[in-house]
C-alpha cells in the first residue's frame, strides 16, 4: 500500500475560480507537510516529492514551457509518494521519474495483464510502459488511441488490460498531460478537491490529511477542523486526463478534464455486472428443492453436474458451481499470497519460522473462514497465519465467538500451521484522540456507520491485541495471555463477497419484493456502488496502519466466474438465514471441509464486534433511541459529538 498526491496550482481548471498563485501561502485548510504526514501512514518505507513548474510559451496558444525552478512559472505540479513497497527485490522511492521527464506515483499491485517478474516491482514495470505509450489519448477523444495500430498503445487502454487494484497519478511530459485514476472498481482509495471558493487548488490524495487546527482542539466542529467535510470527494472509478494548455491573451495556464472509457470489452463487461441467467425455469425451480435430485437434462451450462470434492470419501459430491468458484478463489488468494510477489528486503532480517506475511481480518465467519483455509492451501506451511480479530465487548462480543470457534476449525484441518488468534480488545469510552483521528481517516464517509466500521477495521489492521502461547511445565500443559503485534503487511479482507452473494437482509427483503429480478438489481446496485459506500473508506482505514488489503472476492476472474453462474445457484433467498443467503460460498465451505462455519448468518463488523452498540449508547443514550433515529445513516455533525 502506498499512498500518493499531487497539488497542482497556477492553473486554471475550472473558470468560475481565480487562478491559485503557487507562490501565495498554503491554504489554511492544512499544510503540505500534513498531507505528506497523512501519506506517509501508509507507506512508511520511504516518501519523495518532485515538482515541475510551468510557463505559457511567448508564442503559440496552446504551448507549454518546463521550467526547472519556480521563478517566474505560472504553474505548479507537487507529486508526493509514500511508499509501503511488497514486491520486489530493490527498494524505490516514488515518485519515480524516466529519462523522458515523465513522473509516476502508484498505488496498487498488477496480478495480471501485464507481466511483472517475481524479481521485480510493479510500479517499476508499469512505468516502463507508460514511457513507450503515445501522447494522443488526451485530445480530442475519450475512446482508443488513433496510433494503436502503430504499436503504441493509449494509457486508457494499457490501464484497462491491468488486473488487480491500483489508483495512480502520472506526467506524461511530451503531451503536457497528467493522467489520474483508479481501477473499475475502486479498490484503491483516491481522493479529488476540485478547485472551489475555498481553496482554488486541484488536488489528489489517496487520504484526507489531518488538519493542525484538529489536533490543536477536540471541541472544534468538523467543518472548521478537519477541513468542511465536503472538501474531498471519493473520485469515481475510471480514467482522467488533465491537459495543460496555455491561454494566449493573458498567458496563464488552462487545464481540461476529461474522463476515458476502459477500452477493455471484459472489463467492460465485468462494470457493467450483467448476469445473463437471473431468473429460473420451472424444472430448475424444481431442482432447488434440497430434497430432490436435480434434472441433469435441463440445466444448461452443465451447472448442476456433479463433481468430486477432493476432500476423500467421507465428502458428498458437490455442485459444479461451487467447485468453479473454489477454484476462482483459490487462484485469486495465490496470486495475492505468492511469497516471490512480496518484497524481499522487509523480511531478509526475520528468521522464516518467526515470518507471518500475511494476516486476515478475521470474525470466523463464513468469508473470512473461506479466506482462512484457502490461504493455508497456498502459503507454504513454514509461515504463521495471523487472525486478527476486534472486540469491543471482551470475550462476549459475536465475532470473538465465532472467531475461538473458527480457529479450533482451522486446528483440525491444519493441525501442522501456526495459527494465531489476535484479540484486539477495545473500549469505545477510552479511543477518543483514536475516534478523531478516524474520523479524518474516513473523510469524505461521515455518518456514525462509517464511523464505527472504519474504528473497528482501523484497530484490527493495526494488529495489537492478546495471544495464547502454550506453557508446558512438568509434563503439563497450559495457556497464558500475552502481549502481541502483528507484522503482517499483507491483510485479507473478505470485501465483495456479501455484494456478489446475497448476503445483506436487505437482498432478501427485495427479493420478496421483486422476486429474482428485483434480487439481482439490487445486488448490481450494491457492487456499482461499492467503490464509494466501501472500499475507499476501508483501504483508508487499513492502510493508515502501513498495511495493505487484499480482496480476493473482488479479483476480476472471481467476479466474473460469479457472473456466469446463475442467480438462483449462487443463492436461494427462500431458505432461512444462515442456508439459503451466500448459498454458493456455503458449498465451497463444506468442499474445504469447514461445516461449521458453512452454517454461520451474516453478521456486519459493527454488529459482530459491538462497536454499533457502544457508539449507541454512547451517542444516543441506548440502542433503542439510536434504532429510532437511524444511527447508523446519521451524519456526524462535529468533532464534539464524537468525546
Amino acid at each position: 500500500m502506498c499512498g500518493i498526491g499531487v497539488i497542482i496550482s497556477g492553473v486554471r481548471i475550472d473558470s468560475a475560480y481565480p487562478i491559485s498563485d503557487p507562490t501565495s501561502p498554503v491554504s489554511s485548510v492544512f499544510s503540505v507537510d500534513d498531507l505528506k504526514a497523512a501519506l506517509r501512514r501508509r507507506g512508511p518505507d520511504s516518501l519523495g516529492c518532485k515538482k515541475i513548474f510551468l510557463h505559457p510559451a511567448v508564442s503559440g496558444e496552446e504551448c507549454v514551457e518546463l521550467r526547472c525552478c519556480g521563478d517566474q512559472s505560472n504553474g505548479e505540479l507537487h507529486f508526493i509518494g509514500a511508499t509501503l513497497q511488497l514486491r520486489g527485490i530493490n527498494p524505490i522511492t516514488q515518485p519515480l521519474v524516466d529519462e523522458f521527464g515523465n513522473i509516476l506515483v502508484y498505488n496498487g499491485e498488477i496480478f495480471g495483464g501485464i507481466h511483472v517478474g517475481n524479481d521485480s516491482n510493479d510500479a517499476e514495470i508499469l512505468m516502463q510502459y507508460l514511457g513507450k505509450c503515445c501522447a494522443c489519448g488526451s485530445h480530442g477523444h475519450t475512446t482508443a488511441c488513433n496510433n494503436s495500430g502503430l504499436g503504441k498503445s493509449s494509457i486508457p487502454e494499457l490501464l484497462s488490460i491491468i488486473k488487480g487494484p491500483w489508483a495512480m497519478i502520472y506526467w506524461q511530459d511530451s503531451s503536457r498531460t497528467m493522467w489520474f485514476g483508479r481501477d473499475a472498481f475502486g479498490r484503491r482509495s483516491l481522493l479529488v478537491h476540485w478547485p472551489n471558493s475555498e481553496d482554488f487548488r486541484f488536488l489528489l490524495s489517496s487520504v484526507s490529511p489531518i488538519s493542525i487546527v484538529e489536533q490543536s482542539s477536540a471541541d472544534l466542529e468538523v467543518d472548521n477542523g478537519i477541513t468542511n467535510i465536503n472538501f474531498w470527494d471519493e473520485l469515481q472509478c475510471g480514467v482522467y486526463s488533465l491537459s495543460i494548455g496555455s491561454e494566449k491573451s493573458n498567458k496563464s495556464l488552462l487545464g481540461e478534464v476529461k474522463k476515458h472509457e476502459w477500452t477493455n470489452p471484459m472489463l467492460r463487461e465485468l462494470v457493467k455486472w450483467e448476469r445473463a441467467f437471473v431468473e429460473p425455469k420451472p424444472a430448475e425451480l424444481h431442482s432447488m428443492i434440497p430434497s430432490e435430485q436435480p434434472d441433469m437434462h435441463s440445466i444448461c451450462l452443465e451447472r448442476l453436474e456433479r463433481v468430486p470434492s477432493g476432500l476423500g470419501t467421507t465428502q458428498t459430491s458437490v455442485p459444479a458451481p461451487a467447485q468453479t468458484v473454489l477454484t476462482a478463489l483459490r487462484e485469486s488468494i495465490m496470486r495475492r499470497t505468492t511469497q516471490s510477489a512480496i518484497f524481499l528486503a522487509v523480511t531478509c532480517d526475520l528468521k522464516q519460522e518467526e515470518l507471518v506475511p500475511v494476516a486476515i481480518l478475521f470474525s470466523g465467519g463464513l468469508d473470512s473462514m473461506i479466506l482462512a483455509a484457502l490461504l493455508d492451501e497456498c502459503l507454504d506451511p513454514i509461515y504463521g497465519i495471523d487472525l486478527l480479530n476486534v472486540s469491543f465487548d471482551g470475550q462476549f462480543a459475536p465475532d470473538r465467538i465465532s472467531a475461538k470457534a473458527g480457529l479450533k476449525e482451522l486446528q483440525r484441518i491444519s493441525p501442522l500451521r501456526r495459527w494465531k488468534l489476535v484479540e484486539v480488545d477495545a473500549d469505545l469510552l477510552k479511543l477518543t484522540q483514536e475516534t478523531q483521528h478516524v474520523m479524518s481517516v474516513i473523510n469524505p464517509a461521515k455518518t456514525y456507520m462509517d464511523l464505527n466500521i472504519g474504528i473497528a477495521l482501523w484497530l484490527a489492521a493495526g494488529g495489537e491485541g492478546w495471544v495464547y502461547e502454550e506453557i508446558v511445565e512438568l509434563g503439563n500443559e497450559d495457556y497464558q495471555r500475552v502481549k502481541y503485534k502483528s507484522e503482517a503487511r499483507i491483510l485479507l479482507v473478505g470485501s465483495g463477497a456479501d455484494e456478489q452473494c446475497a448476503g445483506y437482509g436487505r437482498h432478501k427483503t427485495k427479493y420478496r419484493s421483486g422476486s429474482w429480478l428485483g434480487l439481482n438489481e439490487e445486488m448490481k446496485l450494491d457492487m456499482q456502488r461499492i467503490w464509494k459506500r466501501n472500499l475507499g473508506r476501508d483501504d483508508r482505514c487499513i492502510a493508515d496502519n502501513g498495511k495493505e488489503a487484499r480482496f480476493p472476492f473482488l479479483d476480476e476472474d472471481v467476479i466474473r466466474t460469479l457472473l456466469d453462474i446463475p442467480l438462483w445457484e449462487v443463492a436461494n433467498l427462500d431458505q432461512p438465514s444462515g442456508t439459503g443467503d451466500k448459498k454458493i460460498l456455503r458449498e465451497v465451505a463444506r468442499m474445504l471441509g469447514i461445516n461449521e462455519a458453512a452454517t454461520l448468518p451474516k453478521r456486519a463488523i459493527q454488529f459482530g464486534s459491538r462497536i454499533a452498540r457502544e457508539s449507541n449508547r454512547k451517542n444516543f443514550g441506548s440502542n433503542r433511541a439510536a434504532n429510532q433515529a437511524s444511527a447508523g445513516s446519521v451524519v456526524i455533525n462535529g468533532i464534539s459529538n464524537l468525546t
